[in-house]
């Protein structure tokens, strides 16, 4: 059974930085498509960040760039999102997700690591 698992989330002032971690078990190859979402109160969920198997390939949400980086370790099975900058509007539920076929929905999602911004 695929599971992934978020950390790394917390509580830091506008400005600061945080990176979030998802570690992927239950499978022997890396999950070719990763992605980052987030949910904050009342809210959608919505896109942050993604990233292809080599790494090569990522996109963002217009919202984060210039200030988050995805990127991966296959050998470790571990996505992180380095997230700078941050701001009171990134407070949400971060969720990691993974799919086999770029284009298909997410096959697989972790339970959600909270990031919360004070102004």
């Amino acid at each position: 059974q695929v599971q992934l698992v978020e950390s790394g989330g917390g509580l830091v002032q506008a400005g600061g930085s945080l990176r979030l971690s998802c570690t992927t078990s239950g499978r022997t190859l890396s999950i070719p498509n990763m992605g980052w979402f987030r949910q904050a109160p009342g809210k959608e969920r919505e896109f942050v960040a993604g990233i292809r198997w080599s790494g090569s390939s990522t996109r963002y949400a217009d919202a984060v760039k210039g200030r988050f980086s995805i990127s991966r370790d296959n050998a470790k099975n571990t996505v992180y999102l380095q997230m700078n900058s941050l701001k009171p509007e990134d407070t949400a539920v971060y969720y990691c997700a993974g799919r086999l076929v770029a284009g298909n929905e997410y096959d697989y999602w972790g339970q959600g690591t909270q990031v919360t911004v004070s102004s």
